[in-house]
């Protein structure tokens, strides 16, 4: 579906659940649950919600998956009490794939409402397996089948008119329609903790017609685990709802609460629990579009489809989960009542993050799917050509990333694999023109101006490659912060001067923002530039200190904010200067970082002459590109670039000790894998901004912030599992190459400070995005 289509069926749901008073209808069905919850489905059969999933034919209304995930999200906005999910999710799912006139008659009866069949297929809690062990069936001389066995976690519960029942039959799976009333099943209901009841279903030798067998063997088998898949993604996307709302609840409850005579909100702790909610709910929403995404892909293999309602499941489970602890927390006394309405979506998202599996065992999941598949594409290489350019949208992204492994495989340097400091110009000069001769050097910046012009999928598979294979980080803030820059804000005549010079490797630039005593406030900056003119035409004349300039030691040109107004307000006296270090008057000094490498500079300037020519955008207005400059920095610090890194460096120690068959260490390592696989999904969002040429919204502080705390758990969970090696000051040897457990460590320290520190990108996500008070 389109993107309009998608926003009318939310407008839609969102206008249904407010005007029938939603949470009130689930208040009362959790104190008569029967016969109030029948007349609230008869009001969604009028709207065809339960056959949202159903074919035309069958008189549905044939939403894809990402149709039914906006339904189901408002859902979750408004704690809708109805079995949307079970229902017209799971039993219409499952009752579509099905090609026999039995199935077709339940979907058709499902659809009009005169049938609610519930999905019993679980035996054992925390088991995601699709195969019946306990429950069996076999055919009787007469030519009935015989079924006997247990289910458990049967929703909905009292209301069901019938089973959807897998089994295990005399070679593979079975699936059976077992109407209710049925002589030998007994049902025991127990009530959970949302006011929903589950079934536990006993089947003593049931005895059930022929016709009662919907599929068998391979067909039953593809059918059940498409259906479980596809019903977790929809979980997901109603996570996300309840999510949502008690985002919302908690955010108007803190802009309206008082104490000590002013709004609770205005609390800087508080504003920062609150931001964390919300980069939780943001990074699952990413989540959630890539999967759904990835689900409509035609041909999608079952595996990898499992592997991702796996991880959205987890991520989403996860995010609710946080979110409503925090909502409480956040509400103080009254967030603890049944009278609040957050009680109701709190107990919703425990219903929802235990059902159809918890965020652990989807975890377990999906890593034991994703080396499968993984697996399996390494076994395929890359026998083509090598472009410099090509249409790489169309070019599909396994064989994408095989090109660029080849490629590195016969071009990156192997000394260079795996530095454990950060690579000076010096070193990477060769492998940055071999780039360049490439076509290569700048994957994200458009063909038009000399790039690869990546769509944002490709240039995610692009940064993991090159972060699996240890590809050290080349000084490139000319590649990923100036050039952009000059793209969307330079003149033509600084297009033609300075881009071609970055492409081929002549100009290194690095930046000068940070001065002493004005670290993250960019405002309180002293360095002057002062209008001059003289025979040789017009010019400033730049004093001052820049701090914390990166590897300026190796670069030729410095892109900064100077003061060229000191009597204007902070933010209206700045502008945006391109200097050469050849300039006479620039003096640079190294910092020694904690790991002793001298990564950062100090850089002075007295009476340095800059040609006015080198001024981006109009005078004193470099405020506004200093602002997107920012943006450029963060959605780079927010790139999953060094989580990468650090994840192929885990990696690698895991397998030289063995340390993928502890249990606990794997499953801390899934759950980092999975942030980074989250956070290429929020960082491929923000990034198709980017190319599509529009301004970053405030929000994009968020991927700094998770980018950054996601690669400084990865280092901690390195020094940890390195025991007595995590204190060696240096290199050892892991499997012929040089390893650091310190480094990913250190450097996650320095990369919550720099680009703004986490905590003023909180604070900017509370006033400009959140609307807290200050």
């Amino acid at each position: 579906m389109d993107h309009d289509s998608l926003a009318a069926i939310r407008e839609a749901a969102l206008d249904y659940f407010e005007r029938s008073g939603s949470i009130r209808r689930c208040r009362a069905l959790t104190e008569s649950p029967r016969g109030a919850q029948a007349a609230a489905w008869s009001a969604l059969v009028a709207l065809g919600w339960p056959g949202m999933l159903a074919p035309e034919s069958a008189g549905g209304l044939a939403f894809d998956l990402a149709g039914a995930a906006e339904l189901l999200r408002a859902a979750g906005e408004h704690v809708a009490p109805e079995p949307l999910l079970a229902v017209a999710g799971l039993g219409a799912l499952l009752l579509r794939r099905l090609d026999c006139a039995a199935a077709s008659r339940l979907l058709c009866e499902l659809v009009e409402g005169r049938s609610l069949p519930a999905l019993a297929w679980q035996e054992s809690a925390g088991d995601l397996s699709d195969v019946p062990l306990d429950c069996g069936c076999e055919a009787d001389p007469q030519g009935r089948v015989l079924l006997q066995g247990e289910k458990m976690m049967v929703l909905p519960g009292a209301a069901a008119s019938g089973w959807l029942v897998s089994a295990r039959g005399d070679d593979d799976t079975v699936l059976l329609w077992v109407p209710r009333g049925t002589v030998g099943v007994t049902e025991t209901l127990t009530p959970l903790v949302d006011g929903e009841q589950a079934a536990i279903l006993r089947f003593d030798r049931v005895s059930l017609p022929a016709e009662a067998v919907l599929a068998e063997g391979s067909t039953a088998r593809e059918a059940l685990r498409q259906t479980l898949a596809a019903g977790q993604i929809l979980q997901a996307a109603e996570l996300t709802g309840t999510a949502q709302a008690m985002l919302d609840q908690t955010l108007a409850y803190l802009r309206t609460r008082a104490q000590f005579g002013k709004p609770i909100g205005s609390f800087q702790a508080l504003q920062h629990r609150a931001v964390d909610m919300f980069i939780q709910l943001e990074v699952a929403r990413a989540t959630l579009a890539e999967v759904l995404a990835l689900a409509a892909e035609p041909g999608l293999p079952i595996e990898r489809l499992e592997a991702e309602a796996s991880r959205v499941n987890a991520r989403c489970s996860a995010a609710a989960l946080q979110i409503s602890r925090s909502a409480v927390q956040l509400h103080g006394a009254i967030g603890y009542t049944q009278e609040c309405d957050l009680s109701l979506f709190y107990k919703r998202t425990l219903r929802l993050a235990a059902w159809l599996g918890n965020a652990t065992a989807h975890q377990r999941r999906y890593a034991a799917l994703a080396e499968a598949g993984a697996r399996a594409d390494d076994a395929i290489a890359w026998t083509g050509e090598f472009p410099r350019t090509a249409d790489w949208g169309a070019m599909s992204e396994p064989d994408f990333r095989r090109m660029v492994r080849a490629f590195l495989q016969q071009r990156y340097p192997a000394q260079l694999r795996y530095l454990s400091h950060r690579a000076r110009w010096s070193e990477m000069r060769d492998w940055y023109l071999t780039l360049s001769a490439q076509g290569w050097i700048a994957p994200a910046w458009p063909q038009a101006h000399g790039g690869m012009g990546l769509p944002a999928d490709k240039m995610i598979a692009w940064i993991e490659e090159l972060e699996q294979y240890g590809v050290a980080r080349a000084p490139d803030q000319g590649i990923v912060m100036i050039g952009p820059l000059l793209i969307q804000h330079g003149t033509p005549e600084q297009q033609q001067r300075f881009l071609p010079r970055i492409l081929a490797g002549d100009h290194v630039w690095f930046q000068g923002y940070s001065e002493p005593n004005a670290g993250s406030d960019l405002a309180g900056l002293r360095t002057e530039a002062l209008q001059a003119r003289d025979a040789a035409g017009d010019h400033f004349i730049v004093n001052g200190q820049k701090i914390w300039t990166t590897l300026a030691q190796e670069a030729n040109h410095i892109f900064m904010l100077v003061r060229t107004d000191r009597d204007a307000k902070k933010q209206e006296g700045i502008s945006f200067l391109l200097c050469d270090l050849a300039t006479p008057g620039i003096t640079i000094r190294p910092i020694h970082t904690l790991a002793g490498e001298p990564e950062f500079c100090e850089v002075f300037f007295d009476n340095v002459r800059v040609p006015a020519e080198n001024l981006v955008g109009r005078l004193h207005g470099g405020w506004t590109i200093a602002k997107a400059l920012l943006g450029f920095e963060r959605i780079f610090l927010g790139s999953p670039k060094q989580s990468q890194y650090a994840l192929g460096q885990l990696a690698r120690l895991a397998q030289a000790r063995r340390l993928f068959a502890d249990p606990v260490f794997m499953q801390r390592y899934t759950a980092l894998r999975l942030d980074v696989a989250d956070l290429s999904a929020a960082y491929t969002g923000f990034a198709n901004i980017v190319k599509a040429g529009k301004p970053l919204p405030a929000s994009v502080s968020l991927l700094k912030i998770f980018a950054s705390e996601t690669y400084h758990r990865i280092g901690g969970l390195l020094v940890e599992a390195s025991e007595e090696q995590g204190a060696i000051a240096g290199d050892v040897d892991v499997d012929g190459q040089p390893f650091n457990a310190l480094s990913p460590l250190i450097g996650s320290t320095s990369a919550m400070i720099y680009g703004g520190t986490n905590e003023i990108q909180r604070n900017i996500l509370a006033r400009q995005v959140l609307d807290l008070p200050g």
